[in-house]
């Protein structure tokens, strides 16, 4: 699956407000793993994250806080690790609210 690779970027709005837009950084071909479902507590305050691992070709450009785009909707990269079963290989581990 094709998804696109983005980055937030913030900037402050006249008014004092904060708005968020997001800048292409690339294109990634995903190999897609399971998708999990869990609750995180933060502050007091529970949500529902889905997780979702995926395997791309290594790229200097993947790092945690970009965001990867398919399927209509927005992860999270929430972690980056080399694969150890395929050289030349990372895997992502991928996160949204839900």
């Amino acid at each position: 699956m094709i998804a696109s690779l983005v980055r937030a970027v913030e900037a402050e709005t006249p008014y004092g407000g904060r708005v968020v837009s997001y800048e292409p950084v690339g294109s990634l071909w995903l190999s897609l793993g399971a998708r999990r479902r869990r609750e995180r507590t933060e502050g007091g305050v529970t949500r529902g994250v889905e997780t979702l691992s995926a395997t791309v070709r290594a790229d200097p450009r993947l790092a945690e806080g970009l965001v990867v785009r398919f399927g209509g909707a927005d992860w999270g990269v929430a972690g980056v690790e080399a694969d150890p079963k395929a050289a030349g290989r990372v895997r992502l581990n991928l996160e949204r609210a839900r």
